[in-house]
């Protein structure tokens, strides 16, 4: 199943790369005919398209790789340096879209066949964003952080690209030639605000920070699903490796469970995850011994080894199951 994913993604990712070279082309030729320093800040950006695409293509192929000796956790992790190394690159095209802007307040240009200009831009735009749309669709059904800041990049360039598109009818009806330079300012910044944004995002992967939101979908899952015996789960930690989630937490059971049925319960534990994120969940799962103090916690009603009465059961979420310390009532 993950490889069929795996492929679908780097299909999809080619396709993007072939539209993309279209669309720098089109656009290009839109910036000749026009000589719009709005309409060329969409052109560069559309070659950043290209570059960025490309290496979005190979770490699509990189991830798809299977384990092995040099690599025991896969090769996911390079989703994350692609979205790290397509950020840096809109924000090189920002920041040359801001001297280009620069430039054409000191020395303006007349601007022609506006209208023919207009319009190849446009169609780029209808097309951006479809791709951008399914892009972001498709990286969100399949956990892939190189779909999703593909298709954050390729919005941006469509917002951007109607921001100029406004920009140019405005030209057309008042004659206004700085109105090209506001508007290429105007989307300049807004391209660099994307290259933090994706930036951001990535940067958080490589450096395993915690997905509050996903944690606490975990903690809801496990709390709706957990048995008597299961005392208390704690220390669980999550990583991600492009789509692959590598989870292990420690989890108190009767300290007099034999090897068989300490292993049954993990077992159970770790298909409840599995059911409801499929077969890109790695668990590891080790199995703590209640001690004199977990009675309390303890809803096991026929246990014989009981020391203390039940107090209260203490409802798992987002923060105590990541406490490295098995949990105790107040």
């Amino acid at each position: 199943m993950k490889t069929i994913q795996n492929n679908q993604n780097f299909r999809f990712q080619l396709l993007i790369v072939g539209v993309g070279i279209l669309l720098f082309v089109v656009k290009f030729i839109a910036y000749f005919l026009t000589q719009s320093v709005a309409i060329l800040t969409d052109a560069l950006e559309s070659t950043i398209n290209v570059f960025s695409g490309m290496f979005a293509l190979y770490s699509l192929y990189l991830s798809a790789l299977p384990r092995d000796k040099n690599h025991p956790y896969g090769h996911g992790k390079i989703e994350f340096i692609s979205a790290s190394i397509e950020g840096i690159l809109i924000g090189i095209a920002g920041l040359s879209i801001l001297y280009k802007v620069y430039e054409s307040f000191a020395h303006p240009t007349e601007l022609s066949s506006v209208a023919y200009g207009t319009y190849l831009i446009a169609f780029t735009a209808l097309i951006n964003y479809a791709m951008g749309y399914l892009a972001i669709k498709k990286g969100k059904q399949q956990h892939s952080p190189t779909l999703v800041a593909t298709g954050k990049h390729l919005q941006t360039d469509t917002y951007s690209t109607l921001g100029i598109i406004i920009g140019l009818v405005l030209i057309s009806m008042t004659n206004i030639l700085w109105i090209d330079s506001v508007t290429a300012l105007i989307f300049g910044l807004l391209i660099l605000y994307t290259s933090y944004s994706i930036l951001r995002e990535s940067v958080s992967g490589i450096m395993d920070e915690t997905d509050q939101q996903l944690l606490q979908t975990i903690a809801i899952l496990l709390q709706n699903n957990r048995r008597k015996h299961w005392i208390d789960v704690h220390n669980l930690r999550i990583i991600k490796y492009g789509a692959t989630l590598h989870i292990d937490c420690h989890m108190t059971i009767p300290w007099y469970y034999n090897t068989e049925e300490g292993h049954r319960e993990i077992e159970v534990f770790e298909d409840i995850v599995k059911d409801y994120f499929g077969d890109r969940v790695e668990m590891f799962v080790h199995l703590d011994a209640c001690r004199e103090f977990s009675c309390s916690l303890c809803n096991l009603n026929d246990c014989s080894m009981r020391k203390h009465s039940f107090v209260k059961e203490i409802e798992w979420n987002a923060e105590n199951i990541c406490e490295n310390n098995k949990h105790k009532a107040d």
